[in-house]
């Protein structure tokens, strides 16, 4: 029973969540020989004020590098 939890900034939409995890799904299938209905998938949506990196939030970073 594969877990694949996924940690990223909010912001995709579900539609790309869900071919994410039929992408990841069908790798586990094809290379862990994992059968697809026990494989689970699991996002996290991280406001980009609470991820940061060397210190400073992604928010912060984003606003530095001018919004994107």
């Amino acid at each position: 029973m594969p877990l694949v939890t996924i940690k990223m900034i909010e912001g995709r939409t579900p539609e790309q969540k869900e071919s994410a995890a039929r992408a990841i799904t069908d790798i586990l299938v094809k290379h862990c020989d994992a059968h697809r209905e026990h494989i689970y998938v699991v996002f996290e949506d991280v406001a980009d004020s609470d991820w940061l990196v060397g210190g400073v939030t992604v928010r912060q970073r984003k606003n530095e590098r001018g919004g994107s």
